[in-house]
């Protein structure tokens, strides 16, 4: 039989493989990893970008860039739609973005987009980005049928067929929440500061080879 210590050596080895195994990968796993682009970040989107219902500086880019140590440019526009990003998107291939914080879609299902046209907004928007170099972070918006549930496998779909680094449901636990809430869909600081908080943890881990 195996000894109190034993079992723990072998539990701490079984750990420090699973995490050694996950970092050899990271190379494969996401396309333009680390960039070749050494631009700014930047953070591109609607009105959930642009920090709609707080002040400029508790944004959710304002609060990541904070947290990472990181400049990150903010430019969300509100009440654009994934074909509004795809027309602006030459803006941001100026830039020679090294990070693009990618957060398109919550519009388009409010104003009744096909769902295929959306996606294929994005999907050209990430395709554009990655010629130039850039490290894409696709993020998600859902939490409420609202903004559209039915959309979340084919955001993951598009994640995995781009290999980018996805990071879904930012609304989670925000939405309908009146203490993280400035309207019925626009966080407040308090709720910009959550979803900040949910994109550092998906970055934590690919943070040292994008700085």
């Amino acid at each position: 039989m195996f000894s109190r210590r034993n079992l723990l050596i072998l539990s701490i080895s079984i750990v420090a493989l699973a995490a050694f195994l996950v970092w050899r990968n990271l190379d494969t796993n996401y396309a333009n990893f680390p960039p070749t682009a050494n631009g700014p970040w930047i953070a591109f989107g609607d009105s959930l970008t642009e920090g709609f219902g707080a002040n400029a500086d508790a944004s959710y880019p304002a609060q990541l860039s904070k947290r990472l140590g990181v400049a990150i440019q903010n430019l969300g526009v509100s009440g654009e739609k994934s074909a509004d990003g795809l027309n602006r998107l030459p803006r941001v291939e100026d830039l020679s973005p090294r990070v693009v914080l990618l957060c398109f879609g919550g519009n388009d299902v409010l104003q009744g987009v096909r769902r295929e046209e959306m996606i294929s907004n994005v999907g050209v928007m990430i395709d554009r980005l990655q010629t130039r170099g850039s490290f894409v972070v696709l993020i998600g918006v859902r939490g409420a049928s609202i903004l559209g549930d039915r959309n979340a496998s084919a955001f993951k779909e598009l994640a995995k067929e781009k290999k980018v680094l996805f990071v879904q449901d930012i609304l989670d636990g925000v939405l309908g929440s009146p203490s993280l809430m400035s309207d019925y869909v626009h966080p407040n600081e308090a709720g910009y500061a959550k979803i900040a908080g949910r994109i550092e943890d998906a970055l934590k881990p690919v943070m040292s080879k994008l700085r």
